[in-house]
């Protein structure tokens, strides 16, 4: 049928049924369940767009009569089937055969029927398969359903009332998703999207896709048996932990992934008998990008600090179509209001409902409308919330709420933040008085003012030796940062202090030439490669601003490809796309700035790649000729391993393409190994950044790499000729005797003592792993890795590829609390960053270590953190899931 002709019946329908439905409820309207039947019977008639609607208000029970929420309890999966003919049809034309050439058995009789689709149980290879199967019809029905709809909210942007609303333009953006939800070949590829997403969450999984079966209108996945959502009442576990146990699986995909289910009512969820969660329909998958995350959790986090101002300037920056159009002082007023009102006079009574519906009537009265993104959210969170009620009508939704924006907050929340100010001021007045005279004389944004996550409890030190630091007030602790790398043979060696010493005696000499800045050179010259050449700096950030001015020099090119999540230190090109925030398609992320004050065409016209994904080289390729080079990490600090392979792939479309290669080692550089991760990975880059270690603990940097390249910053001799082909790389402090003198120290120990590496990688294996068993004996989502002394310790159940992934799934108060919590036991670390060892640390240390990290999970888990966990430990690792009721 012509889509015209069906549009035109469909209006036909609407208006007919729509009048029948106004007679019933005008003769009936005082009878609330008369109406209610009303209602169910008209949505039914009305088709799957419609039945949409019923299966929201069936999640209701905390806003509706609960006899008005059963009369819609049958649309999550009894609706009815479609005509066996038809389902003969759609079968043979999606399986290209009868199914029983394709299953072993397959049952007739769906298992559940929605509003798009029907599931029945087959086998496949003697295992039990669910086949989800889109009704015949549907998809005209909702192409009529939209185009009719569409047509009727046209009409009210002739009211004028109404049109700041912009229902059609809101309505239009919608259409794809609720149309989209028929392609079951787009549903499977968000089905395995998701559960990738969830592969070793403790309690939440996703049925597997069986690909080779699945077409536009049939879905084949594993089938799952269990107790239905609708039934969550006769699950054995209590109520609230179940209820806690949904909200952190739907949170979980807003906050973690940007990947969320848009229709988590209790049709398409299924329990085990331990309560662990199945999710099932992914016909209406919302997103959100990196920045939506973003101003999400940033809007969050001004309402969770009563910043009523700031969150409603975050509000409209992230929620409102056209903010500009929001600029007066009555708009701001208002929704100061509003966000008050919901947000802390009516917290206990959270509703998501009643803040959309505020929200939107106030952009409304002010001529625009909320996103798309934001509308889809809330209906998700709508849904998901209803549902979470009627399992738990007892349940704070903002406290919980609030508990897991927390979670995602980069800062501690008030009552863990008193917690450890109380004992700190008991333990370390002195520490705590050095902090307060720092904030009125310095600004330290690497410890006291850390950038973004700061530091709540930094620690102020009087003494370092070995493996050890002494506070002001005595209190001592093995140390697990290392100055953040440089002191790779523990503080105060021996060696390197009678080296400062004797240098400083000689007259710590700078920007004239000395013996100590040639020992240095050679000693990292000869590390590298006999023939290479250094140049001296002093900090890892100039050494990558001296490599990428060599490399720009060098080939006559301008621009700098780098890598998501690597970060080259504090200069505008070192901190594209960084550590903070991210954006774009993982695939091809688009860069973006992390800090204000940088440049926007720096920003703007760097290439950001991924790590060890083949479209990076594709990418690499079709810039060929505008790249300069490629800097990266060769091992990315925040994954703790590197990938060979891909090194080697890189190398080679970089030469091709005429890039240089700078490996970034500042970090790794003579810490993983005697040179870097390249003797390791086997692979030579053109430039290598080094930092850290080559100092000794004084500032240092170098790049080190073929003369040919590293002369590039050497004099020509003709000035003229310096300034149009030479790259300026001097520095007054750069190569000075005494930080020479020290870093020359330290690379004679550790290239006169090479099972100095060999210690360091076993203790580093044994630490990972008894750390991980103890983490795993205590049910804790825990991911340690690590590897030739760095290692990392994440609250986590995933294990992703990707830094923004890594970092998105961060439980970022937790790790700030196990900081503080492991200071407790005497241990020192980095309360966000990378952990290191060193040469210092004994194996009496590292059991030290971790006595104390299994005390502060079991302190943390008695508080409270790690969500909605339970103790899935003992239990048989089963395919429990429900039965298959994903039916749209």
């Amino acid at each position: 049928m012509k889509t015209g002709l069906r549009a035109l019946l469909e209006s036909c329908r609407v208006a007919w049924w729509t009048t029948v439905l106004a007679v019933g409820f005008a003769l009936g309207r005082h009878d609330r369940a008369r109406a209610s039947r009303l209602l169910r019977a008209y949505l039914l008639r009305m088709g799957p767009l419609y039945i949409k609607a019923g299966q929201v208000l069936g999640t209701q029970s905390g806003l509706l009569p609960r006899q008005v929420t059963e009369e819609f309890r049958t649309f999550f999966d009894q609706l009815p089937p479609m005509r066996e003919s038809a389902l003969r049809g759609v079968l043979r034309r999606g399986l290209g055969r009868p199914p029983e050439e394709v299953f072993d058995t397959f049952d007739r009789r769906p298992v559940a029927a929605g509003s798009v689709a029907q599931v029945h149980r087959a086998a496949v290879d003697g295992h039990p398969v669910a086949v989800k199967i889109v009704k015949a019809g549907v998809r005209g029905r909702l192409q009529a359903g939209v185009t009719v709809i569409g047509r009727l909210l046209a009409l009210t942007h002739l009211l004028p009332r109404l049109r700041g609303y912009d229902l059609p333009g809101h309505f239009r953006e919608l259409s794809p998703l609720l149309t989209g939800q028929c392609d079951m070949t787009a549903e499977a590829a968000r089905q395995r999207e998701i559960a990738e997403n969830f592969r070793n969450h403790p309690f939440v999984r996703v049925p597997a896709v069986h690909e080779a079966l699945c077409g536009p209108d049939i879905l084949v996945m594993e089938y799952v048996d269990g107790i239905p959502g609708q039934d969550a009442h006769t699950v054995p576990v209590g109520r609230h932990e179940l209820a806690a146990g949904l909200q952190d699986a739907f949170y979980c995909m807003v906050y973690f992934h940007g990947l969320f289910h848009v229709d988590p009512h209790p049709g398409n969820i299924v329990f085990a008998e331990d309560g662990r969660i199945t999710l099932l329909d992914f016909g209406l998958v919302g997103r959100l990008t990196e920045d939506d995350k973003w101003n999400l959790a940033s809007f969050y986090y001004a309402c969770i600090r009563k910043e009523w101002a700031l969150a409603g300037h975050r509000f409209t920056r992230a929620f409102a179509v056209r903010p500009e159009v929001l600029a007066d002082a009555a708009y701001a007023d208002e929704l100061g209001a509003v966000l008050r009102r919901h947000f802390e006079e009516q917290a206990s009574r959270w509703s998501t409902l009643a803040f959309l519906d505020d929200a939107i009537r106030l952009l409304g009265r002010h001529g625009t409308r909320i996103t798309t993104t934001f509308s889809v959210l809330a209906l998700s969170l709508l849904t998901g919330e209803g549902f979470i009620s009627a399992v738990d009508p007892d349940i704070d939704l903002w406290a919980t709420t609030r508990r897991f924006t927390d979670r995602f907050a980069p800062y501690l929340n008030d009552g863990l933040r008193e917690t450890f100010q109380r004992e700190t001021a008991e333990r370390a007045p002195r520490t705590v008085a050095v902090r307060e005279e720092a904030a009125r004389r310095l600004v330290a944004p690497t410890h006291f003012d850390r950038f973004v996550l700061p530091s709540a409890f930094p620690l102020v030190v009087a003494e370092a030796y070995g493996s050890r630091l002494r506070d002001l007030d005595g209190n001592e602790y093995i140390d697990l940062s290392g100055g953040y790398g440089p002191h790779i043979l523990g503080y105060a060696h021996p060696a390197v202090v009678t080296a400062i010493q004797e240098a400083a005696a000689r007259g710590a000499v700078n920007a004239v030439g000395n013996p100590d800045e040639v020992r240095l050179a050679g000693l990292i010259a000869d590390a590298f490669g006999p023939d290479h050449k250094v140049v001296l700096g002093n900090s890892g950030t100039e050494a990558v601003q001296i490599a990428l001015r060599i490399a720009r020099a060098r080939t006559g090119r301008q621009r700098v490809a780098k890598f998501e999540g690597h970060y080259h230190g504090f200069s505008d090109q070192g901190l594209v796309s960084s550590w903070f925030r991210y954006r774009g398609d993982a695939r091809a992320p688009e860069p973006v700035g992390n800090s204000a004050g940088m440049q926007d065409a720096v920003v703007a016209e760097t290439l950001v790649l991924q790590y060890g994904e083949e479209a990076s080289l594709r990418r690499i390729a079709a810039h060929a000729d505008e790249l300069a080079c490629v800097i990266l990490e060769p091992m990315p600090s925040a994954l703790g391993d590197f990938d060979p392979e891909f090194l080697r792939a890189l190398s080679a479309v970089c030469a091709e393409a005429g890039a240089l290669v700078v490996y970034d080692e500042v970090v790794t550089g003579f810490r993983v190994h005697y040179g870097g991760v390249q003797h390791l990975a086997g692979v030579t880059p053109d430039l290598t950044c080094l930092g850290k270690i080559i100092g000794g603990g004084l500032p240092a940097g170098a790049v080190v790499g073929r003369p040919e390249l590293v002369d590039t910053a050497r004099t020509s001799g003709d000035p003229f000729r310096d300034v149009d082909s030479k790259a300026f790389a001097g520095g007054t402090m750069s190569g000075n005797s005494v930080t020479a003198a020290a870093g020359a120290a330290t690379l004679r120990e550790l290239r006169d003592h090479p099972r100095t590496y060999t210690r360091l990688r076993e203790r580093t294996a044994w630490l990972v792993d008894d750390l991980t068993a103890r983490a795993a004996d205590s049910g804790v989502p825990c991911v340690v890795r690590g590897r030739d002394s760095v290692f990392s310790v994440a609250f986590d159940h995933a294990v992703p590829r990707r830094v923004r992934d890594r970092l998105a799934g961060l439980d970022v108060t937790a790790t700030l609390a196990f900081a503080y919590h492991m200071r407790r036991h005497g241990i020192h670390l980095p309360e966000l960053h990378t952990m290191m060892l060193s040469a210092a640390h004994s194996d009496g240390d590292l059991e030290l270590v971790s006595e104390a990290f299994g005390k502060s999970v079991r302190e943390m888990l008695s508080a409270g953190f790690f969500g909605a966990h339970r103790d899935f430990t003992g239990t048989e690792d089963r395919d429990f899931t429900g039965t298959e009721r994903g039916t749209g």
